[in-house]
């Protein structure tokens, strides 16, 4: 996917891509970040994949414990082995960190304070860890479940990956893997939490916080279709 060139490089473009399979929007992210310029308009790409295990770059095998019949992609970002399927909410981050004066601690704390925020609204007491980056929750039977990951790469000065939220999906898969890396660790998602959870108004409200804390003046929403990867 070409990065947009008819925005200003302050704007911030939001594209809907639907549900889509892991490995070609993977290797689209890879493609917009080679051939953006210092003119090139950020992005976030809004995404739900078909069912898939990606393992991070310095991913281990042991972590992988028994994948069966989903496929396994080894990818570029950070981290160890996650999930990504239906009732999963992705955002990707393309992002020119340096125009903007981000560190890559900066970031992360920005996606997980944002996905805190969301859960705050929805009365779930969330955190971030030091030691595991993600979003973790605090109260309640789940508490110390993730319930969401993110993972990163920065190539030229700019990001790409992001972060998976589990909304509405299955927690099944989670059990043939170590999640991202530590072994017996607990997930959760949000619809046991709030049981009338719809995907679409925690997209739209997710990424209305992520818009705000990113700070672009303009920002260019792409209608759902109108760009697929």
């Amino acid at each position: 996917m070409p990065p947009e060139r008819s925005a200003s490089p302050s704007a911030l473009v939001i594209r809907q891509l639907g549900r889509q399979a892991y490995e070609p929007v993977w290797q689209q992210m890879r493609a917009f970040t080679e051939q953006r310029t210092a003119d090139t308009p950020d992005e976030l790409w809004v995404v739900e994949h078909d069912s898939v295990f990606t393992q991070g770059q310095a991913g281990k095998a042991e972590h992988l414990l028994n994948p069966g019949d989903i496929p396994v992609i080894k990818v570029d970002r950070g981290g160890q082995v996650t999930w990504h399927g239906p009732g999963q909410l992705v955002v990707y981050l393309l992002l020119d960190v340096k125009r903007l004066s981000y560190g890559v601690r900066d970031l992360v704390n920005l996606i997980e304070q944002s996905l805190v925020e969301y859960l705050a609204g929805l009365g779930i007491a969330a955190c971030a860890r030091p030691d595991a980056p993600g979003v973790y929750l605090q109260e309640g039977p789940q508490a110390g479940a993730k319930i969401a990951a993110l993972g990163l790469r920065i190539r030229k000065g700019c990001s790409f990956h992001g972060l998976s939220f589990n909304v509405n999906c299955s927690l099944e898969a989670f059990q043939r893997i170590n999640p991202c890396g530590y072994a017996g660790m607990a997930v959760a998602r949000l619809l046991d939490l709030v049981p009338d959870i719809k995907f679409e108004s925690t997209r739209d409200d997710l990424l209305r916080i992520l818009i705000r804390r990113l700070g672009h003046p303009q920002v260019i929403a792409l209608p759902a279709g109108q760009e697929k990867a």
